[in-house]
Parts: C-alpha cells; sequence; structure tokens
C-alpha cells in the first residue's frame, strides 16, 4: 500500500542534520536565499527536478525543500556496514553504475510508493554554470509511470562553492528558487515526454536567470 510520508525516523534524521549543520552551513557560510519554499507539498510523493553543478547541491536542496529529498547513490557505498544504514535512513537508493535505466526508474518508483520526494537532476550530471543543455527524459517517464507532480528548482551560485584542486568550500552565495509544480505526463509517449522534461528545463532557466 503506497504512503503518504517517508519513514519517521528518515524524517528525524533529515532535521538532526538539517538544524546542526546544512542550515547553519547555508544560511550564514553561504548567505544562502531560498525562494519558493511554501510551494513544496509536505507530504505525498513528489518528484524534485533541479540542475546541478556541485557536489553540495543534494544536502543544500533537501534542507531548502523542508522535507527529505530522496537521490540515488552507487551501490558500492551500500556495502560499507557503517553507511549503509544510514544513508538508507536518509533516503538514498543503490544503483549500479553504468547499469541499465530500468534498475534507477524501479528503484524511484519504489520510493516514491513509500511517500518519498525523489530528487533527480535534470541533465544527469554537474554542468560547470549549473545551466541544463541537454535534460534527459528519465524524470518525467517516472512522473508519467508514478503519476506525481515534477517540482522544478533552481540551484544558483553552487557552482562556486568547491574550485578544482580546493579542499575547503567557499563562502560563495548562493540563492536556492522553487517553481511551481507541473503535472506528470498523461502518457508514456516520447514526444509528451519531451515536452515535460524541456518545460521542466525552460522553468529551472527561469528561475535561474533571476540571479541572486
Amino acid at each position: 500500500m503506497a504512503q503518504n510520508r517517508e519513514p519517521f525516523i528518515s524524517l528525524a534524521l533529515y532535521h538532526l542534520f538539517k538544524w546542526s549543520v546544512v542550515s547553519p552551513m547555508l544560511h550564514g557560510y553561504l548567505r544562502g536565499r531560498i525562494y519558493g519554499a511554501k510551494k513544496v507539498p509536505m507530504a505525498g510523493p513528489l518528484i524534485v527536478v533541479a540542475n546541478h553543478a556541485s557536489y553540495f547541491d543534494p544536502p543544500v536542496l533537501s534542507s531548502c525543500l523542508r522535507r527529505p529529498v530522496s537521490f540515488m547513490a552507487k551501490d558500492s557505498l551500500f556495502e560499507v556496514p557503517v553507511l549503509a544504514p544510514a544513508i538508507r535512513a536518509y533516503g538514498a537508493y543503490p544503483v549500479k553504475r553504468g547499469s541499465a535505466d530500468r534498475s534507477a526508474i524501479r528503484a524511484a518508483l519504489k520510493q516514491l510508493e513509500d511517500g518519498w520526494a525523489v530528487g533527480i537532476f535534470l541533465q544527469g550530471v554537474r554542468t560547470p554554470d549549473g545551466r541544463v543543455p541537454g535534460p534527459k527524459l528519465g524524470a518525467a517517464l517516472i512522473a508519467a509511470k508514478a503519476q506525481v507532480p515534477l517540482l522544478p528548482v533552481s540551484l544558483w551560485g553552487t557552482e562556486k562553492i568547491l574550485h578544482k584542486g580546493s579542499a575547503l568550500p567557499r563562502s560563495a552565495p548562493v540563492t536556492v528558487r522553487i517553481g511551481d509544480a507541473i503535472a506528470p505526463p498523461a502518457t508514456t509517449d516520447k514526444a509528451e515526454l519531451q515536452a515535460i522534461t524541456q518545460r521542466c528545463a525552460d522553468e529551472i532557466h527561469t528561475l535561474h536567470d533571476l540571479g541572486r
């Protein structure tokens, strides 16, 4: 039976990590600004689509949405005895590197069924400027299969936090803008998936262009 919220232990760990580590760093060190947080539904399955420019994006994104966000992670991380239960509790789900997309889709659908907000970076990889030049269809496909809304989010400035070769994060200003939810595609027809995917990318770029 589908759940309406992520497990209680995950929610508790999320708030512990958010208020002790992520939020102080975001609002203090990174001078973070958040716009549109009230647009986030606080219960029920949701697909969060965002641009991606930094390793810091997952915790920043989750913190700003005011609810845990489940991201895929390398399956090798789930073989570490102490780490595995911790990252599972935070909502991470394993995907084999180089495996077929079907594996990631099945895992994401399971998380949605369990009431999670699932985070998907629309480009699939980090880009140096935070733009989304080649959005992938995976998020729209999962939304169509699960019939859950997509929530576009822009992460601005995160590419400046950690420079190549640097061991310490820089105090770069970060702005997170949350858009309006987009209804899922009615079918898995490729043309419809492409249209919704492009709509998500356009909305992210519109938010990103607002800058600081």
